[in-house]
């Protein structure tokens, strides 16, 4: 399991003052605001800053950090990544599952056989599941994320087992 959750990549600045634009990669735009604090990824080394005022603009966040006041310092963080220390995050209900912990789970099938690794997770527009990208040697297998096909996880062993209903195959 990763210590750290990326939840997002300065693209740009914004201003003179020292305000960035973010991609956010969070379920939600303002999930930013929940935190006081980040971690930004620069030359491989996570510095900690101090988030100190957050505005929107279309499907981007812009974030002023204390002690960044000026374009030219906020330059320096275009492209880095913003991460969250995992300990910093809710407690998922059960059953739900941090996406970056489901990638790379040996896939098996309820019969015991590995059908491959899982690969992709896109979430569904209407929001009801997920859709599961699994690599088998043969191809890609698009499974639905619903109880009927997803029989267990167990993210400390690198295990998903599965169900195939008619047609998933």
């Amino acid at each position: 399991m990763q210590d750290y959750f990326e939840i997002g990549q300065i693209v740009n600045t914004s201003g003179l003052n020292g305000f960035v634009k973010v991609n956010l990669f969070t379920d939600s735009l303002t999930k930013i605001e929940e935190f006081e604090k980040v971690l930004i990824e620069k030359d491989k080394k996570l510095i900690e800053y101090e988030i100190e005022k957050v505005r929107y603009n279309k499907n981007q966040a812009l974030i002023k950090f204390k002690g960044i006041d000026t374009i030219e310092a906020a330059e320096t963080f275009r492209n880095c990544f913003l991460k969250v220390h995992r300990s910093s995050e809710k407690q998922l209900p059960e059953d739900t599952y941090y996406i970056v912990d489901l990638i790379g789970l040996d896939v098996y099938l309820d019969t015991g056989e590995k059908l491959g690794t899982l690969k992709e997770v896109f979430p569904v527009a209407s929001g009801n599941h997920d859709i599961y990208v699994v690599k088998t040697e043969e191809k890609d297998v698009l499974l639905p994320a619903i109880g009927d096909v997803i029989k267990e996880v167990n993210i400390e062993e690198n295990k998903m087992i599965v169900h195939l209903l008619n047609g998933l195959v």
